[in-house]
C-alpha cells in the first residue's frame, strides 16, 4: 500500500559517476570508486525496469517524477532514455502522468538529443556559472580546455527547440563577487528559471576549514542579496530563481519544496547504476547504504528506520542558536552537510553558510510581509 505522505525525489545515476568533464569543484567524480563493485557503465536493463516499477508503485501522486543525473546523464546513451520511456510508458497506470528532468552540464547537447528530448517533454537543467571567464574558472573538460561555448552550443539548442530548461549556477569563490554580472548574463540568455548552489567543499587544515574555491558565506548572502533587489526592480513574474521563491514560501506559512530548507530531509536519495540506495547525493558512503533495488523495493527502502533517522537527524541536532534564529523557519539548519562549524556560543552543528544565509533572508523578509498584507486585502498599519 502507497504511504499516502511519502513525497521523494530519487536522484539516479544511470552512469554512476562517469563524466567527459572535470570540473575543478566536483564533490561526486570521487564516486568513480563505486565503479569497482561493477563492470557496468550503465544500469542494466533489468535493474532498471525494476526501478521504474518500483518507483511507479512507491508515488502516489498524479504527476509521476523521474530524476536523471550524474557525472553527467547524456553518457548513459539515447537509447538507454529510449528504454526508459517505453518502460514508462509500460507500466504508467492509467490517469496518471510522468515527467522525466535530466541535470546535464550541456556540452553533449546535439539537434538528435534535442529531438528526443522535445518529443519525451524532458525538462533539461543545465550547468552555468555564468559568462565564460566566470564559467571556465573550473568547469573544464579532462584536458583542462574550458567548456563554456560547448556549453552555450547545447543550451541554445535548447532554446532552438522549445525545450522547457532550467539553468543551475554553482556559486564559488570565483563569481560570488559579480552578482549582477552573473544575473545579467541569464538574464540576456531569456533564461526563466535559475538555481543557485552555493560551493561548499569541507577540507581539514584549510582557513574556515573549507577548500579555498569554496564561497564565503557573508559573500554568498550580499550575492544573494543584490539579485534579489535587481529581481524586484525588474523581474518578478518573468524568472523564477528557486532560493528567492523558497524564502518567500515562509511568508505564507508553506512548506518548502527543496530538501535543504525542509523542517527534516531524507526525500531525496540517490540510486547508483549498480542499484544500491544510498540516503542522499552528498552521503554516498557506506555508512549510507540503504539497501539495493535487487532485493528491496522503493517504498521499502524509502520508509526504512534507516531512511527516517537519517532525515529526522537534521532536525533533531539543530544547535540552540538556530532554534532560536528569527529566520529559522526560512532556513530550518540548510543542508546538515554544511552544519560543521561553531556558534558564536561555542556549540557545534552551525551552517558554515549561516552568516550569509541570515543575511539574505533577513534582507527578503520586510518584501514577504508586505506581499503577504497585499495578497490578504489588509492595509498596511
Amino acid at each position: 500500500m502507497v504511504n499516502k505522505s511519502r513525497e521523494f525525489q530519487i536522484f539516479v545515476k544511470p552512469s554512476g559517476a562517469e563524466c567527459n568533464l572535470r570540473c575543478g569543484y566536483c564533490y561526486y567524480l570521487k564516486n568513480e570508486r563505486l565503479s569497482d563493485r561493477s563492470t557496468l557503465h550503465t544500469m542494466a536493463r533489468p535493474l532498471l525496469e525494476k526501478y521504474i516499477r518500483d518507483h511507479i508503485e512507491a508515488s502516489n501522486d498524479e504527476i509521476i517524477n523521474f530524476s536523471w543525473h550524474g557525472g553527467e546523464p547524456l553518457l548513459a546513451t539515447m537509447s538507454f532514455y529510449r528504454r526508459v520511456v517505453a518502460l514508462q510508458k509500460m507500466y504508467k497506470p492509467s490517469g496518471r502522468h510522468i515527467i522525466n528532468g535530466i541535470q546535464t552540464n550541456g556540452t553533449l547537447i546535439d539537434e538528435e538529443w534535442c529531438r528526443f528530448l522535445s518529443e519525451e517533454n524532458f525538462i533539461v537543467g543545465i550547468s552555468i556559472d555564468g559568462p565564460a571567464d566566470l564559467h571556465d574558472q573550473f568547469r573544464v573538460d579532462r584536458n583542462g580546455e574550458p567548456s563554456h561555448s560547448k556549453v552555450m552550443r547545447g543550451y541554445e539548442l535548447l532554446l532552438k527547440h522549445n525545450i522547457q530548461n532550467e539553468v543551475l549556477c554553482v556559486v564559488h569563490a570565483g563569481n560570488v563577487s559579480h552578482p549582477l554580472t552573473v544575473y545579467e548574463f541569464f538574464r540576456k540568455l531569456g533564461t526563466h528559471y535559475i538555481t543557485f548552489l552555493p560551493l561548499v567543499v569541507q577540507q581539514e587544515g584549510s582557513p574556515g576549514g573549507v577548500a579555498g574555491y569554496s564561497v564565503p558565506p557573508e559573500d554568498f548572502g550580499a550575492f544573494l542579496c543584490s539579485i534579489f533587489d535587481e529581481w524586484v526592480e525588474n523581474d518578478i513574474g518573468k524568472i523564477k530563481i528557486q532560493v528567492i521563491e523558497e524564502a518567500l514560501r515562509a511568508a505564507f506559512n508553506q512548506e518548502h519544496t527543496l530538501c535543504i530548507f525542509k523542517v527534516n530531509c531524507g526525500g531525496v536519495p540517490v540510486l547508483e547504476r549498480n542499484g544500491d540506495f544510498y540516503s542522499c547525493d552528498h552521503y554516498v558512503s557506506p555508512e549510507y547504504l540503504i539497501g539495493n533495488i535487487s532485493n528491496r523495493s522503493i517504498a521499502e527502502m524509502l520508509d526504512s528506520p534507516g531512511q527516517k533517522a537519517f532525515g529526522n537527524r537534521k532536525s533533531g541536532t539543530l544547535p540552540r542558536y538556530c532554534l532560536e534564529c528569527a529566520v529559522k523557519v526560512m532556513c530550518n539548519g540548510e543542508c546538515p552537510k554544511n552544519r560543521f562549524i561553531l556558534t558564536p556560543g561555542g556549540e557545534p552543528g552551525l551552517n558554515y553558510l549561516c552568516a550569509g544565509y541570515k543575511l539574505f533572508f533577513t534582507h527578503c523578509l520586510p518584501y514577504g510581509e508586505a506581499i503577504k498584507v497585499a495578497h490578504s486585502g489588509q492595509q498596511t498599519p
